[in-house]
């Protein structure tokens, strides 16, 4: 394969050096869901920012084990620098080593920097090996005459990762040294295992505490935004041109953290990612697909809490897989999963796993209802979801479809069977079938159960009860996707139930659904309040994208053209048109004034997929307006977290991307057309070149 390396630019155009260093990031993780992450310039600005987030089992979830690493430089000229920046109460901002950088880049998605000072041009990597809860930091004098003394200051508040910076550090921390191998323990957590691999390391220990730390984001989504940190002392070793020195920090026992040595470890990681980049459809070998291919792979994860769901599926030959929806803060989610798996795991050739997670979820089916998030933590998922479930039907279709295995389908054949009977009785959360009209009602109060799901207290946003479009596309397509099936598993009987209720779907949907004044679909009819809601969002666009759509072909066109004109933008869609009095132009602020945006404009970029899937069925002829919007998405991989795609942006210029700096369907969904438009040109290319042989 070859070299695959984005470079940040440098300096940035129209802002400060420091600028772009603090509002870029990176991230890193290790297939179990934890993961290490950062920004550029090496300053903590979010709770979520450090060296090692492992992923322990539960009831303990996702912990906060190494939070910083202080690296200082002595050069033999007596000038010492370090490398890392810090904010402090009542201090300015210090930079420390932005002034010596010269480069961050991605190194096939591994973070690299490189830093100058006195003729010693020094390089600075990180590394987590895949199911570990172990970082490798690495440090080379790539130029330079003499030798340099190198410090290094590892500095912890151990915590649930999503916990306040501002907790305390009330745990007495122990510190443990048997010969050149160190721990910090803390009680009822595993210990933190340090060693660092250099000529004549050691630890000096003298118990520093660090007040006051100033996060940043923190304080502009208004959380708590000050907290302390904790050291036992700092390491020391020497190094010269040619020589590097490795920090090791680790949850795992010492005969998993030396089983490897940095070289080895870091040679392993690259052939992984090479392989990953190989198995990938060859539309996405190179450029930005690429880098997508990398960036899905931070998704898919095998739960290190769950032990007992591991158990269970090893024991019938199986694993568990999931999907974590986005970092740093969500979990996996059933609806994100269902979306994502295609671009996660079928674009990217990674078959075997689609299966996992399929049958993880399989497993999980409750009332007819797959979960809709597990909490932090927590062994059981939570339910309260009206499309996750069908999202479930359209997961196994796109994985069928494109790998041919049939096994799954037949497993889980009886379960998606029962689901569409619980919703023909009626489920959890209020969600049924209306016998009026065979159209699926949701609504339960204090439940927000579509994907516009936020919530502030008991202030559901966007409730959106009664008659959803897309629930309804999405209800639409999964009873005909059963009725395909079972005729393919030679299963009749209960095939004509299945027509009546399909049929019957199609023709409310159409007759209830299009309004006629706007032209353009409701989105909710029936709502609570009695009415019909006539605002403009993309949740239409399932009518038509979907592979059975709900929507009369004749009106395909001008949905798909309102939506072109009045939502779509360089990274996603709008999530409300701009014209409606609850439409806002950005994301940002505390919580609830955050939330009240979230979907009210917002703009989220998963919903590229439906709208491309929609935009090449109604204009097969243009997929050059399809690659534009697929090629939109490119600049941003060089902002916000580098190499990824945001969950969200403001809803106008300049989209500043905001929420998650990593989002599974974001990545997913870009990934899957990026796909998608390369083979569609080329099918419409071979088409003419086909007709032609056969005559």
């Amino acid at each position: 394969m070859a070299e695959l390396v984005r470079r940040m630019p440098w300096p940035e155009p129209g802002a400060t050096s420091g600028d772009a260093l603090i509002t870029r990031e990176w991230l890193v993780t290790n297939g179990l869901g934890g993961y290490a992450s950062g920004t550029v310039a090496g300053i903590i600005t979010r709770r979520f920012h450090g060296y090692l987030v492992a992923a322990l089992p539960n009831p303990l979830g996702r912990v906060m084990m190494l939070n910083e690493v202080v690296e200082q430089f002595a050069l033999p000229n007596g000038q010492c620098i370090q490398l890392a920046g810090e904010e402090r109460a009542g201090s300015p901002l210090k930079m420390h080593g932005a002034d010596y950088l010269t480069e961050f880049r991605l190194d096939s998605g591994l973070p690299v920097w490189h830093y100058r000072v006195d003729g010693f041009l020094i390089e600075k990597r990180l590394m987590l090996p895949h199911r570990q809860n172990t970082v490798y930091v690495c440090y080379r004098i790539l130029d330079g005459e003499g030798t340099v003394k190198l410090s290094l200051r590892p500095s912890v508040n151990i915590r649930p990762h999503e916990a306040p910076v501002s907790a305390p550090i009330t745990r007495p921390y122990m510190l443990t040294v048997v010969e050149d191998q160190y721990e910090i323990i803390a009680q009822d957590l595993p210990p933190l295992r340090m060693i660092l691999y250099g000529r004549g390391a050691a630890l000096t220990i003298d118990r520093l505490r660090t007040q006051e730390i100033v996060y940043r984001i923190e304080e502009s989504r208004g959380y708590e935004a000050r907290g302390d940190l904790w050291s036992p002392g700092y390491f020391q070793t020497e190094i010269a041109r040619g020589q590097e020195a490795t920090l090791v920090a680790s949850t795992e026992p010492w005969e998993v953290v030396r089983a490897l040595s940095p070289l080895d470890a870091w040679d392993n990681e690259f052939d992984r990612r090479n392989r990953l980049l190989a198995d990938a459809d060859p539309a996405v070998h190179e450029g930005a697909g690429a880098e997508l291919v990398l960036a899905a792979d931070q998704f898919i994860i095998r739960p290190a809490g769950r032990l007992a769901d591991t158990a269970r599926a090893q024991a019938a030959g199986d694993e568990v897989r999931t999907v974590i929806a986005g970092y740093h803060w969500f979990t996996d989610w059933g609806r994100d999963t269902m979306i994502s798996l295609e671009g996660l795991t079928l674009t990217t050739g990674r078959h075997v796993e689609a299966s996992y997670i399929l049958r993880t979820f399989a497993h999980y089916v409750r009332d007819g209802l797959i979960p809709n998030m597990f909490p932090e933590g927590e062994k059981e998922g939570l339910y309260h979801t009206a499309d996750a479930t069908l999202w479930f039907f359209h997961a196994i279709d796109r994985y069928v479809e494109l790998t041919g295995d049939r096994t799954i389908l037949r497993l889980v054949l009886p379960k998606l069977l029962d689901i569409v009977d619980h919703h023909l009785k009626g489920t959890r959360f209020g969600i049924h079938v209306d016998a009026s009209d065979d159209l699926l009602v949701q609504g339960a109060q204090g439940y927000q159960l579509t994907w516009m799901d936020a919530k502030v207290g008991d202030w559901v946003v966007t409730p959106r009860r009664g008659k959803a479009v897309e629930i309804n596309a999405l209800w639409y397509n999964a009873l005909r996707l059963l009725e395909q099936w079972l005729v393919e598993e030679n299963r009749p009987d209960a095939v004509p139930s299945l027509q009546q209720h399909s049929e019957r779907t199609w023709h409310s949907f159409n007759r209830r659904f299009w309004n006629e004044a706007t032209g353009y679909l409701f989105d909710v009819i029936d709502t609570e309040s009695g009415g019909n809601d006539e605002s403009l969002r993309p949740n239409q666009l399932l009518a038509i994208s979907l592979k059975y759509p709900v929507l009369d072909r004749v009106r395909w066109k001008p949905v798909v053209d309102v939506c072109n004109r009045e939502l779509v933008t360089p990274v996603g869609l709008r999530s409300l048109g701009r014209n409606s009095p609850d439409y806002k132009p950005r994301y940002d602020g505390d919580l609830r004034a955050r939330d009240a945006a979230y979907h009210q404009g917002t703009v989220w970029a998963w919903l590229i997929g439906p709208f491309i899937d929609a935009w090449l069925k109604v204009y097969p002829d243009n997929v050059e307006t399809a690659r534009r919007c697929v090629e939109g998405f490119t600049p941003h991989l060089g902002e916000a977290c580098i190499g990824s795609i945001s969950e969200i942006f403001d809803a106008e210029p300049p989209y500043t991307p905001r929420g998650c700096i990593a989002q599974a369907w974001s990545v997913a969904e870009v990934l899957r057309c990026t796909a998608k438009v390369a083979d569609f040109s080329v099918s419409r290319m071979q088409a003419p070149e086909l007709a032609n042989a056969v005559k």
